[in-house]
């Protein structure tokens, strides 16, 4: 039986290899949307969900084929959830930039107020018409640290502590912090859902 194929609405190629691992049990054939020229697109929806709808409906629409996409940044309560969707274009600058405007909207704000959470959202879609599209949710908890600590991950994990290790994102072993984050939890979910689909 030939293998589906499935487009990843990336052209993120630590992604494409990510998601191949994950979703190995299936046996798809997952490949990234670079390989099919699909165009980028406008990411304008209000919040992580509506941003994978596009992105996946994007991809279905362009190659005929099924398609997942992520959408996923920092939630900070104190700051009523930003950056948000905005996670990565916080500062306009990079992920340095974006790790000094967090700190300087955070200044003089109590350990006990900077709780956070990586957020994570995947969709699955059949088809570009898809009415029901698999929707699967990580988080992982946290807060913001006054200072960047660790050199490993990139964006906001030298300040995001991780309190069941003591330590921020960035001090973690890459395998431990693909184990435990947020886009870990939701891939199991994927994984799941799609299995039980088929």
């Amino acid at each position: 039986m030939d293998q589906q194929i499935v487009v990843l609405a990336s052209g993120n190629a630590g992604k494409l290899k990510e998601f191949r691992r994950i979703l190995a049990p299936l046996a798809m054939d997952i490949r990234s949307q670079a390989a099919f020229a699909v165009p980028a697109v406008a990411e304008d929806g209000l919040s992580f969900v509506e941003n994978a709808i596009i992105k996946a409906r994007a991809a279905c629409q362009h190659t005929g084929l099924p398609a997942i996409a992520d959408d996923s940044g920092l939630a900070v309560d104190y700051l009523q959830g930003a950056p948000g969707i905005h996670s990565a274009r916080y500062a306009g600058g990079g992920d340095a930039a974006n790790n000094t405007k967090l700190l300087a909207a955070l200044e003089g704000v109590p350990e006990e107020q900077r709780s956070a959470r990586f957020q994570c959202v995947l969709v699955y879609m059949r088809h570009a018409l898809d009415p029901m599209p698999l929707v699967c949710q990580g988080s992982w908890e946290g807060r913001i640290l006054f200072a960047a600590q660790g050199e490993q991950g990139f964006g906001y994990d030298p300040l995001f502590y991780v309190p069941e290790h003591d330590c921020s994102s960035a001090q973690l072993a890459p395998e431990e912090k693909n184990r435990i984050s947020h886009r870990a939890r939701a891939s199991a979910l994927l994984l799941q859902a799609l299995a039980s689909n088929r």
